[in-house]
């Protein structure tokens, strides 16, 4: 089932500017998952904040401009998808903003590609 969620409470922009509204076409699931981002010849930790099937939002310790390749490979819970063991999905996207928190950097990418990894 896909459920649509036709609008969101405003959020910053990466350039500190004005919040503005933003429409999403996918649930998001907030999950706490351990993650290491590959972008621009390295490597670096991050964690989930939410998943959807179109993009996720991670919390960085750095900045990621905007418009930068990423590749990131999720283990999914089995217990959060109902299948009997954790699911392994390496990943491509983009990111589409990053902007400062208390915790490190929010940077939110799409999903551009995926493929389940073999079991």
């Amino acid at each position: 089932m896909n459920l649509s969620i036709p609008e969101l409470p405003v959020s910053p922009t990466s350039t500190g500017g004005a919040p503005r509204q933003e429409v999403r076409c996918a649930v998001r699931f907030p999950l706490s998952l351990p993650v290491v981002l590959s972008a621009d010849g390295g490597e670096f930790a991050a964690v989930t904040s939410n998943v959807s099937a179109s993009g996720v939002l991670f919390i960085t310790d750095r900045a990621v401009t905007p418009a930068t390749s990423i590749g990131f490979s999720l283990r999914m819970p089995g217990e959060i998808l109902g299948t009997p063991r954790d699911v392994l999905v390496h990943c491509r996207g983009r990111v589409v903003r990053c902007y400062p928190s208390q915790t490190g950097y929010h940077t939110a990418a799409t999903i551009d590609e995926y493929r389940f990894a073999d079991q």
